[in-house]
């Protein structure tokens, strides 16, 4: 039914005809969140493509065309997904870049398949994101929610040897009912079904009270070892509310939970582990990433806000190697060379495509643990049984 109504949402621009692009340039478009609840999780990424297009300029630029941009916004709407697009694209963009979710960023991302245009989200990490549920023109940078889940549920039992769990699940979007889904299931074949004591969900946007979520974590006896917590949207507010009622079991979160910006209501903060891209605070054990977060800085004038940034940069960095080596803009062409990526480092990671699968589900991410409001680089970590990719 979702990919129903998002065809639909598409249908309205397939007869848009893009204006003619300068003669000397090339254009990517950039149909993204540029205001709204979801916008945090857009600013970083698309000013990492910006400075990604500012390095490559700098080198010529591609194929000894400029790379121009050109935004629009989608308000946080996916109904505005759609006409964001037909505008980048009526623009003569030739690659885009949608948001950093499935939810979100389909819609723009199916008026481009429509026209035979490479979309790129920079981080949605549903799997539908691609061949099978958009089409063969949509990647996205991401590492699958269902590779998260399942390494996170790994390196818990694994390496800090947690025993029990509490799983507390946002079911706003599809990607935090992933990680929680594959992470339970990754989490039941290392230890047993037995050692999850508890689960409870919460709507990241309706509940802006979890009071009840968290009187039945208290009253939960035993108590677990430490809580999964799967929260995206609003989900410091929920950190905090657990942290306020006395519950000082170690949370666990994905990427979601990336950056100190929703830090600001629980300053010290303490025994919170999250897996992310790369660290955004300078103290990656990748000295790359440390370059890029300077380079970043001089340009903004500020740190990125989460190491998302990371996987903007590297859509138009894998874009730009696949036009190099296709020789052309083409989009068959340049399809054809992204399908033939394995393992190619690019600022996010090593990354892998195929024709049939157009999402990582490799690749290791950075744990890391907040200590008195400060995030601190733990080792990068992937999990040993990789889950079975389903769409």
């Amino acid at each position: 039914m979702k990919i129903l109504m998002l065809t639909a949402l598409a249908a309205v621009a397939v007869s848009v005809l893009p204006a003619s692009a300068q003669d000397d340039a090339v254009t990517v478009g950039f149909p993204l969140a540029l205001s709204g609840f979801v916008a945090p999780y857009d600013d970083g990424p698309l000013k990492a493509a910006l400075l990604a297009i500012d390095d490559i300029n700098s080198r010529g630029g591609l194929l000894g065309e400029k790379i121009i941009s050109v935004e629009s916004d989608t308000k946080s709407d996916p109904a505005q997904g759609a006409t964001a697009a037909t505008d980048v694209l009526g623009k003569a963009a030739k690659m885009i870049m949608v948001t950093c979710d499935f939810d979100f960023g389909a819609p723009a991302a199916l008026v481009a398949e429509s026209q035979n245009v490479i979309a790129f989200s920079s981080c949605a990490a549903d799997p539908k994101f691609g061949v099978q549920g958009i089409g063969k023109n949509a990647y996205t940078m991401s590492t699958a929610s269902i590779s998260q889940g399942a390494t996170l549920a790994e390196w818990a039992h694994n390496e800090k040897g947690f025993k029990t769990v509490y799983i507390l699940k946002d079911t706003m979007v599809e990607y935090t009912k992933s990680v929680c889904d594959s992470f339970e299931a990754r989490w039941t074949e290392l230890s047993s079904a037995e050692s999850i004591v508890g689960r409870d969900t919460f709507h990241g946007v309706n509940d802006t009270s979890i009071a009840s979520q968290i009187s039945r974590i208290k009253a939960n006896s035993p108590q677990p070892d430490f809580v999964m917590f799967c929260g995206a949207v609003n989900g410091g507010s929920a950190v905090r509310q657990i942290r306020a009622a006395g519950i000082d079991l170690p949370l666990l979160s994905s990427e979601s939970m990336d950056g100190a910006y929703w830090l600001a209501a629980i300053p010290n903060l303490s025994d919170f582990y999250v897996a992310v891209y790369g660290s955004a605070f300078g103290n990656d054990p990748d000295p790359k990433v440390n370059d890029f977060v300077k380079s970043f800085s001089a340009k903004y004038g500020v740190a990125p806000v989460t190491g998302h940034a990371l996987t903007g940069y590297s859509v138009v960095e894998a874009w730009a190697k696949a036009v190099e080596r296709a020789g052309t803009f083409d989009t068959d062409a340049v399809r054809a060379e992204l399908d033939k990526f394995t393992a190619e480092p690019l600022m996010v990671g090593k990354t892998t495509f195929t024709p049939e699968l157009h999402i990582n589900v490799d690749r290791p991410m950075l744990i890391m643990k907040i200590v008195n409001g400060k995030h601190e680089p733990i080792e990068r970590f992937i999990t040993t049984k990789l889950p079975k990719v389903s769409f």
